[in-house]
This record gives C-alpha cells, structure tokens and sequence, in this order.
C-alpha cells in the first residue's frame, strides 16, 4: 500500500505492521473496529490523517485473512503477557491492600474502601 507521496504506507516495524510515520498498528486500528467504532472517531482518537487511515483501512480489507490471522495472535500474546504480570504482582498486590493507611489519609482510605465495595473490587 503506497501513500500518495510514494511512500509505503503500511510498514513493519518491531511492533508489527505499523502505519508509516506513527507508532500505531493495524491491531490498534482492529481493536477499535471490533467494538463498533466508526472510521471517524478512530480517526480522531488515534490521531491519524484521513490518508493514514484510508491506507489502514484498505490494508486490511486487501490483506484480510493475513492480518486476521497475524492479529489473533498479536491478542494471544498480550493476553499471555497480562497473565504472566498478573501472576508476577498478585502477592505484591495483596500485600499493598493489606497495609493500613498513612497517618492523617484515614478518611480517604476508608473512602476509597467503600468506593471499591459499591463497584465489587473488593474481594
């Protein structure tokens, strides 16, 4: 895919397949698609040209079994990674919910504790 200047517009970089000239990927222009987000407001919160992301778009809709495939194993990986510092943290964690609050943060602690029980992050 070429931009109107020559150049590749679509690149692969150590991130993976990477809109020329930016740091986001295809896979962030995916996530978005999968929930439903319209090509505007992508546009917009990702801060890409009309161009970048026209070029994004017809990528993938070229290249739509490649990049599904390769996009499916970019979400296993992140879910792997999550997994293993989730792991990695959850005594640490736990040992930071247990620790009484600093002198004088009494009432904010015990604000945010009732916060955390009325949305269930307690356990």
């Amino acid at each position: 895919m070429m931009a109107s200047n020559g150049q590749a517009a679509i690149i692969r970089t150590e991130r993976g397949l990477t809109i020329a000239g930016t740091r986001i990927t295809i896979y962030d222009v995916m996530d978005h698609l999968k929930a439903g987000w319209t090509p505007k407001l992508i546009r917009h919160w990702l801060p890409l040209t009309q161009e970048q992301l026209n070029a994004a778009l017809s990528y993938i809709d070229a290249n739509c079994t490649e990049v599904e495939a390769e996009y499916q194993t970019v979400l296993q990986e992140t879910q792997e990674i999550r997994e293993y510092w989730e792991d990695k943290n959850r005594e640490r964690l736990a040992q930071i919910a247990k620790m009484s609050p600093k002198p004088g943060q009494e009432e904010i602690h015990a604000k945010l504790q009732a916060w955390k029980a009325k949305l269930g992050l307690t356990p």
